[in-house]
């Protein structure tokens, strides 16, 4: 199924996302509501907290007071930590639960505040976070909520930053104007991105790119998008495997067509194939056919690879899968470090794309014409490698 994290700052929205996309028919799982049920009376967790706390923790009618609860922990590191252990196990438990109770054809969409403290964004399928400015949410937190301006501010200063939870999202949604606004966005995100990514997800298919040529100036964006795809292919089959972040999108400042290549490394082609299922089911479904690499200064030898897409519509993902060490392991990060490090190297690929792009507006003739710039990169590279000593890395 299709799993969803959504998250954002208190007071920029959250709940108005989950609740329009539960309208749409999604699976909401909310983890702050999943916190109160596994401490509820009678419950274990309770049971747990007293023992912990003890029991001035409890109000006259043996529920958990929360804000007793909240003046033991507050400041006190080593206290939180042990109610998060209590409290975390639990909902996880519980949201597995209901995640297998919503069944495979289900949306499920992880309402989760501190997501991005907790690191979980890698296990999700795709990241939505909510984004309103300070002076907005304070706002907010004054008049629906009742806070003083200085509570508000101590409930946005605790969490996280916006710029940690931009680097986390796949999907931003700015929630700065109306609720008919925060609404339409939704409804956009659903029809035109998460209907189709379960859609590709449950059949196996990844997106298909269009014959046109584009070739877009450099994008910051593309390592960060990048990095949250590697993180999830890690989190999904291991982190000791080597996942690479390869082509013109790995080189800061070179203009390249917005599909992100990425390579990962196996003993064996056997191998590849054993974790063609585990990819599709993160949503990196294989592609069908014989995929081969030219074999760049040695004429009339290919490399054998696998070659994966991506399950969402919003990305254009090239996952490669070589034998690591081979051929074209090697070259695929040697190309790329030796262009990161010499930029009259970046620049001259710069000015070779921009001239057979010209003549070139599909995409595989524009690939063809560039085969003699690899065989001279090649040698550069080679000859790059053997007087710096390099060696391949991350």
């Amino acid at each position: 199924m299709l799993r969803v994290g959504l998250t954002g700052g208190i007071g920029a929205g959250k709940s108005a996302v989950a609740r329009r996309l539960a309208d749409h028919g999604a699976v909401v799982i909310d983890a702050d509501l999943l916190a109160r049920e596994v401490v509820a009376p009678g419950t274990d967790g309770l049971a747990e907290i007293v023992e912990v706390f003890g029991p001035g923790v409890l109000t006259g009618d043996g529920e958990l007071d929360r804000p007793a609860l909240g003046a033991r922990v507050f400041g006190d590191e080593a206290a939180r930590r042990r109610l998060e252990k209590i409290i975390h196990p639990r909902v996880r438990t519980r949201t597995a639960e209901l995640t297998h109770a919503a069944g495979r054809d289900a949306i499920v969409v992880n309402d989760v505040p501190l997501l991005v403290e907790a690191g979980l964004g890698p296990s999700y399928h795709l990241v939505i976070v909510v984004l309103a400015d300070r002076g907005v949410r304070l706002e907010r937190l004054t008049r629906l909520r009742g806070m003083s301006v200085a509570e508000a501010a101590a409930r946005i200063d605790a969490q996280t930053d916006d710029a940690s939870r931009r680097a986390a999202a796949d999907v931003i949604l700015e929630n700065e104007s109306d609720l008919d606004d925060l609404h339409a966005g939704v409804d956009k995100l659903w029809r035109d991105r998460l209907v189709e990514f379960d859609r590709n997800l449950r059949s196996g298919r990844s997106v298909v790119k269009g014959p046109e040529l584009c070739i877009l100036p450099s994008d910051p964006e593309w390592p960060r998008a990048a990095g949250r795809l590697i993180a999830r292919i890690r989190h999904g089959i291991g982190a000791d495997v080597g996942v690479h972040h390869i082509g013109s999108t790995a080189v800061p400042g070179l203009p390249a067509k917005d599909i992100l290549d990425l390579m990962i490394g196996v003993r064996t082609l056997d191998e590849a194939d054993r974790l063609a299922g585990r990819l599709g089911e993160l949503g990196f479904p294989a592609r069908t056919g014989d995929w081969t690499d030219s074999a760049h200064g040695n004429p009339g030898t290919t490399w054998p690879k696998r070659l994966h897409g991506c399950a969402d519509p919003g990305y254009r993902v090239n996952l490669h899968i070589r034998v690591a060490g081979s051929p074209g392991w090697r070259f695929a990060l040697l190309m790329r470090d030796h262009l990161r490090a010499v930029p009259a190297a970046r620049d001259a690929y710069a000015a070779v794309k921009a001239r057979l792009a010209a003549d070139n507006p599909d995409r595989a003739a524009y690939a063809e014409a560039k085969d003699p710039w690899f065989e001279a990169e090649a040698l550069a590279a080679d000859d790059w490698a053997e007087a710096t000593g390099w060696q391949p890395g991350e």
